[in-house]
């Protein structure tokens, strides 16, 4: 039975893909590659981030050049991102489940903090976790320290996500999950896990 709800942000309840896609086109301008689209951008997408940038290039990242694309990125992203808003039903399927709901996100910590307190959401969740530190990685060891912070059974757990990775991790933990198509990865990418797909955040929380 599940109790609790662990939602991700970027892709997620967050609808930032056009600002995710502009910001990767501003940083890759300098490499003199044609523009990226939403869909362009899904065909390449994964986790780690840097694996993503060398499919785009065509070859393996030189010594410090992901710390340089990386700062590029959120640069424009943090500018980008301003006109973005909630992805559509976000607050009603929020406001719909009873159970205790968390966030667990690998955007930077202080900026998920105050973008969440923009949008007047942060009184859904009893926990709000963003990454500090370096980003770009994997969900899984995040996704751990969230849930054991959260003092919750596993199998307890629904995550609501938009990536393989989302799913990686709550395989990684022992909770369920179900992937969104309104983010970052291609349904086909989505299906290929084998865990439930749909295309609304209240579709979601049939799954429950």
């Amino acid at each position: 039975m599940t109790k609790h709800i662990i939602w991700d942000w970027n892709g997620t309840l967050f609808h930032d893909i056009d600002a995710v896609v502009g910001a990767t086109n501003e940083v890759f301008r300098a490499y003199e590659l044609a523009p990226l689209t939403a869909d362009g951008f899904r065909a390449v997408y994964t986790r780690p981030i840097w694996l993503a940038y060398e499919r785009l290039l065509g070859r393996p990242l030189n010594e410090g050049e992901w710390e340089t694309l990386d700062a590029g990125f959120h640069e424009h992203y943090y500018r980008l991102s301003g006109v973005c808003g909630l992805a559509e039903g976000a607050l009603a399927t929020l406001a719909s489940w009873t159970g205790t709901q968390s966030l667990c996100s690998m955007a930077p910590h202080s900026h998920l903090l105050t973008i969440i307190e923009t949008f007047g959401i942060t009184g859904h969740f009893n926990r709000v976790d963003g990454l500090v530190g370096a980003t770009g990685g994997e969900k899984a060891a995040h996704m751990a320290a969230h849930i054991q912070a959260l003092d919750v059974e596993p199998g307890q757990v629904l995550v609501i996500g938009d990536s393989v990775d989302d799913g990686i991790a709550a395989r990684h933990v022992g909770a369920r999950a179900v992937l969104y198509t309104g983010g970052m990865t291609s349904r086909a990418d989505l299906e290929a896990t084998g865990l439930p797909v749909v295309d609304t955040l209240a579709e979601a929380i049939d799954h429950i």
